[in-house]
């Protein structure tokens, strides 16, 4: 069996998968392991830019962060960016390459193990021990032919599997045994242990429990990690609305969520801030009286504008702007407040274009090849310096840009501000992780006494609080037999 190679397999989507390869990578990397993450498929509409200038999902990203490596391509080879209910965006290697619907993705699937198995590959020449994360379960018995992302995967490579499970969602014997009986004799035995995780209680009381599924299946529990409540990482998908305690004076900031939403990361920095209220707005929903509306990025612009406009957000827009209100777009935001929007190779969806918000005079042209590049530089306003990342198909043009959001340091500008100062939008996803431009958004959107937030420095802090996780609950002597480090 490869003892290089172990593989954080879930009982269900969101048991924990991405927060315990980034904890286990952070705590090999505390002892001098190179140690490096590893996700086979993954589909997600949150991504990063790497070292390498293509395009991974950004929990990867996040577990680069935790061995203390720059992303890379090879970390997440097959990423599926949805852009509707049956089709998606397929990325190999950090590269879009087609889209396509998921009938025909089951067909395409060997030619995306090839570039799975040419990734692992590589990590496990260059590094000591490759940490793989699942995607979804392993017990989807409907599309175990030709696996990629789960036991497809961990028997093409021979690894060993830990099975995760949430405890807080209820029901997790049944998730653990029931997930190991759909499982074939070959993968049942790949199992090595279970990990329970988000328990809040008295230990002893689950104690019966933990014998009898050890009984049960002849497999060990590895460990319980215990349920913490004020623990922050980048959400693989889903949108995490949780807010930290808010000081008296805030700064109400809203962003609607567009059924293509990608990269609403870029938020997280203002959910964990004292003095912003974020709320998110869903369909029917109507958007109250706020400081700040911030437009996100979007898989699909037209489709997700033409959603805006079905729920009379346009309308709340304009209303805000009159009173007086700061409105900002982020990439398919800042595509949004332009005058028109052409996709015309129906790259998004159905060929054609559509009349934009009109809160800024200029055009996009979506082309073929997709931009993707860590950039840094500093915003016009106050001069603050800010980094961040481009993931985007479309060409902007027109007046508008003569008036600059984001001067960057490769000599090119970024984005438009209205003659107003009201309205304000760009291609740069992270704008608010760096503190000085946070603050000085903050500012122009109405906020006195900015109080800076280092944004790096709290994720930072929750991966070295995982790794303690991992040092306090788990069985370290198994993890580091099943890594192939018993005589390291």
């Amino acid at each position: 069996m490869n003892s290089k190679t172990l593989m954080i397999q879930g009982t269900t989507s969101d048991a924990g998968k991405s927060t315990l390869v980034t904890a286990v990578c952070r705590w090999l990397t505390r002892q001098g392991v190179r140690t490096v993450p590893f996700k086979p498929q993954n589909m997600a509409l949150n991504s990063a830019v790497t070292a390498d200038g293509g395009e991974i999902g950004r929990a990867q990203a996040v577990q680069a962060q935790a061995c203390g490596l720059a992303p890379h391509t090879d970390m997440n080879p097959v990423l599926l960016k949805p852009n509707s209910d049956t089709g998606s965006q397929v990325i190999i290697h950090g590269r879009a390459v087609t889209t396509m619907n998921a009938v025909a993705y089951h067909d395409y699937k060997s030619i995306a193990m090839r570039a799975v198995l040419e990734s692992h590959r590589r990590l496990s020449d260059a590094y000591s021990v490759v940490m793989v994360e699942g995607a979804g379960s392993p017990a989807e018995i409907n599309l175990r032919a030709g696996d990629i992302a789960n036991m497809g995967f961990a028997e093409a490579v021979d690894c060993p599997v830990l099975l995760v499970a949430d405890i807080n969602r209820g029901g997790v014997f049944a998730h653990l045994v029931g997930t190991l009986e759909l499982l074939s004799t070959s993968e049942q035995a790949r199992v090595k242990g279970f990990i329970i995780n988000r328990f809040r209680g008295d230990i002893a009381l689950l104690q019966p429990g933990l014998d009898w599924l050890e009984q049960r299946t002849g497999k060990p529990v590895v460990g319980v990690l215990p349920y913490v409540m004020d623990l922050h990482l980048e959400a693989e998908d889903g949108l995490d609305q949780r807010q930290t305690d808010k000081v008296e004076r805030v700064l109400n900031v809203i962003v609607p969520v567009l059924p293509r939403i990608s990269n609403h990361t870029d938020f997280d920095p203002l959910r964990l801030h004292p003095q912003v209220n974020l709320q998110f707005v869903g369909p029917g929903q109507v958007i109250p009286a706020a400081d700040l509306i911030i437009l996100p990025g979007s898989k699909s612009v037209r489709s997700d504008l033409a959603y805006l406009r079905k729920n009379g957000w346009d309308g709340a827009i304009s209303r805000h702007l009159r009173y007086g209100g700061k409105v900002i777009g982020i990439c398919g935001g800042l595509q949004m407040l332009g005058t028109q929007l052409h996709d015309p190779l129906g790259l998004e969806g159905d060929a054609g274009s559509s009349a934009g918000l009109g809160l800024l005079d200029m055009s996009t042209m979506l082309e073929q090849e997709k931009q993707l590049r860590n950039v840094r530089g500093r915003l016009t306003l106050e001069g603050a310096e800010v980094a961040g990342y481009e993931i985007h198909a479309g060409v902007t043009t027109g007046p508008a840009l003569e008036l600059a959001a984001v001067q960057l340091d490769d000599g090119r500008c970024d984005g438009a501000q209205s003659a107003d100062g009201q309205v304000l939008g760009t291609y740069l996803h992270g704008l608010f992780e760096s503190p000085a431009a946070c603050s000085a958004l903050l500012r122009w959107a109405g906020l006195e006494n900015v109080e800076p937030v280092d944004y790096h420095a709290l994720r930072e802090r929750d991966i070295e609080r995982l790794a303690d996780l991992v040092e306090n609950h788990l069985d370290r002597a198994l993890l580091r037999t099943l890594c192939g480090l018993e005589n390291v």
